[in-house]
């Protein structure tokens, strides 16, 4: 890494060189830091742009801002800090400062610094490096703590001790795991140490900062990496209890079963190589979160789950709940892990066109979904086996466009509406009209009628009198 090479990528960003003069003529020295400085040395694309100013950050943001005539000046005075847009580029504007922490909170107490101050309080030596916006050096990189050796290390790793880095901070655990996953880096093993001791710490930090961050790791190229560092550095046991219990093989006579938390890890990963969806990713994650509730050892049989799908689609709000995830990707979520055996079932035995209607009903507008989280569940290290479930899951979903095609199921619902029975039936509202409803649904996904309003009319007339004339 040269000057040569920055100067090259800075000359790409024209307006840099307009706030070096600007600072020039304010007799105050400005710097690009953090996650920018770290994505222009790993050659990545980024569009969001911080700019430490050792000197009143909002100030020179407002200089800059009528010096390039941005119009969107944003300044929030609590953080001392100020940003707007120009052109692409996002630009954030921040006062050099010192930070001190009070035990029970990772609220800093800010005051003015110098710019060793603010580099110092940085989180990871990947985040740590600074190029100069001067004149007299422009381009020049900064590098106190070896964080481009770092980068090309691909290592995780804090400036100071991680003990304080983590105590003043514990959030900071949870980023290096999401930066590890994000980078596809390995994680310092003082680092892994200090998270372990730590841990607890972590809930003194609001819910949704945490899960935040759990999300931008399930939202990763590779899950499992950020998962998998959770998991060993124990943090996983508090901030994601049921995920932790996955963990773990117990063997009995001839009978094992397979580690659920890296099966799970397994199968995270194989649905991110397919779907940047990530509530998709997400129902991947806790598909069997109910294994540990349901395993049961079985003379002669092994180890069984028996209705893990249904206890884990149960488990889902409470988790929804705790994690303070959105309230409307719960039916979603919930849908797939409890349908999430279904499609090999299907493909297990002869397939009915009723099986069918009944696995697209059920599933709705996430069939498709459902099919790409039971591919990515096929873990197994026989190529032959994974292979065999593949190939059935390909007939499964021809039976499906066939019969989808043929009876239009995807948004199902009876064609004849409960007022309309209530109408021919001369009934009121009640227990009755849902009975007849059912019975045409029924029919219908029998394959006894087909998904027309007027078979299924017809089909009402037939049978209304038996309810008519019941007791029911």
């Amino acid at each position: 890494m040269d000057n040569i090479y920055i100067r090259q990528k800075l000359n790409e960003i024209p307006f840099l060189k307009v706030l070096s003069q600007l600072a020039k003529h304010n007799n105050i020295k400005i710097y690009l830091v953090g996650g920018f400085v770290r994505d222009l040395i790993l050659n990545y694309q980024r569009n969001d742009i911080d700019i430490l100013v050792i000197g009143n950050g909002p100030q020179f943001a407002r200089k800059s801002a009528k010096e390039l005539k941005a119009k969107n000046l944003t300044v929030f005075k609590n953080f001392g800090t100020a940003h707007f847009k120009f052109g692409n580029y996002e630009v954030e504007f921040v006062g050099a400062r010192k930070e001190s922490y009070e035990r029970n909170s990772r609220n800093p107490i800010v005051e003015d610094g110098t710019f060793d101050d603010d580099i110092n309080r940085r989180d990871f030596t990947i985040n740590a490096i600074a190029i100069s916006l001067n004149e007299d050096d422009y381009g020049s990189v900064i590098d106190k703590f070896n964080g481009i050796q770092d980068i090309n290390d691909k290592i995780i790793r804090t400036p100071v001790d991680p003990l304080i880095t983590f105590n003043d901070d514990p959030l900071r655990i949870m980023r290096a795991f999401r930066f590890a996953s994000q980078l596809e880096f390995e994680v310092h093993e003082s680092v892994m140490i200090a998270a372990n001791q730590l841990r607890e710490r972590l809930k003194i930090i609001s819910q949704e900062r945490i899960t935040d961050e759990l999300l931008k790791i399930i939202e990763s190229k590779k899950p499992s990496i950020g998962l998998k560092l959770l998991y060993y550095s124990g943090v996983l046991e508090i901030v994601f209890p049921e995920l932790h219990k996955l963990a773990g093989v117990e063997q009995r006579k001839d009978y094992h079963h397979k580690d659920v938390f890296f099966h799970t890890c397994e199968v995270v990963d194989n649905i991110a190589s397919n779907t940047e969806n990530v509530w998709l990713r997400f129902a991947a994650l806790v598909h069997d979160i109910a294994k540990p509730n349901t395993k049961k050892f079985v003379e002669g049989a092994g180890w069984t789950f028996h209705g893990h799908e249904e206890i884990g689609a149960r488990m889902v709000k409470g988790i929804f709940k705790k994690l303070k995830l959105p309230f409307h990707k719960i039916e979603y979520v919930e849908k797939l892990v409890r349908l999430h055996l279904r499609p090999i079932a299907l493909a297990n035995e002869e397939v009915t066109d009723s099986a069918i209607r009944r696995l697209i009903v059920q599933a709705g507008d996430a069939l498709d979904d459902l099919i790409t989280l039971c591919r990515a569940d096929i873990t197994s290290k026989n190529i032959q086996r994974v292979e065999r479930y593949l190939e059935n899951y390909n007939l499964v979903m021809q039976k499906v466009k066939e019969v989808e095609e043929k009876d239009k199921l995807r948004a199902f619902q009876s064609p004849v509406r409960g007022d309309e029975i209530m109408q021919v039936c001369n009934i009121p509202p009640g227990r009755k009209v849902g009975l007849i409803k059912t019975e045409i649904e029924e029919a219908i996904l029998d394959g006894v009628i087909p998904n027309t309003y007027e078979a299924a009319y017809d089909y009402l007339l037939k049978i209304k009198d038996k309810y008519l004339n019941s007791e029911q």
